[in-house]
């Protein structure tokens, strides 16, 4: 369990922020696969914390289109059908755009250095990844980009957007219905393409390579869809 959840010196509204968060993540690695039942019990006891607040965090969850809660069974983990997630996927899309326009942030050099790190896990990727540790490497690439806007309901909007698509990825990839080394390399020169990018201080270049990534990307899994 991440340390920021048994934190006692975090506020009550960080805490449940950082449980929502690991539950979030647990979903979007398939460590809960679509159709697994959450015990809100179970759940509570395991993060040290009473009933009340663990499902006010399972219906954030719910809002953001992740489980669901049926009458008579429980809170279930929602399932990641590109078909139902296509418009969301095209809305992050166009969105993302705008995060060079909206509220740009120019980088300091603690944020060029925690993007080097990225590109040094990435460039490690195209030599020993897995499906699931891409995955979690691109959350940490999507958390660190977000930096870039300052626009609070931008920034809210895209996170809910990547985090309800993302599953999409991993579920192919792991049916071996993507060809993962050239996942790595294509993500690898997108960071590189960033980097190039920040160092010259054009943010709309930046926003637009990520554009261009994202729509690649969501081309690929609908070329591999059944």
């Amino acid at each position: 369990m991440p340390e920021a959840v048994t934190d006692t010196s975090l506020t009550v509204k960080d805490r449940h922020a950082a449980m929502h968060a690991t539950l979030r993540q647990r979903i979007c690695l398939l460590d809960y696969p679509p159709g697994t039942q959450l015990s809100e019990i179970a759940l509570a006891k395991e993060f040290g914390t009473s009933r009340t607040p663990m499902r006010r965090v399972l219906a954030r969850l719910e809002e953001e289109g992740l489980v669901q809660s049926v009458h008579g069974v429980g809170t279930l983990v929602t399932d990641a059908d590109i078909t139902e997630l296509e418009q969301a996927y095209r809305l992050r899309v166009e969105l993302t755009a705008l995060t060079g326009q909206l509220d740009p942030v120019v980088p300091d050099d603690a944020f060029l250095d925690r993007l080097q790190d990225l590109i040094n896990r990435a460039a490690q990727m195209v030599v020993s990844g897995t499906p699931r540790s891409f995955t979690d490497l691109d959350m940490d690439v999507f958390q660190t980009l977000l930096d870039l806007t300052a626009n609070d309901p931008l920034r809210q909007v895209l996170e809910r957007l990547y985090y309800q698509t993302k599953r999409l990825w991993l579920v192919r990839a792991i049916k071996s219905e993507l060809d993962l080394e050239e996942e790595y390399r294509i993500f690898l020169h997108e960071l590189e393409a960033i980097q190039i990018a920040l160092k010259s201080g054009d943010l709309n270049a930046v926003a637009q390579i990520q554009r261009a990534h994202i729509s690649m990307s969501f081309n690929r899994l609908m070329q591999q869809r059944d």
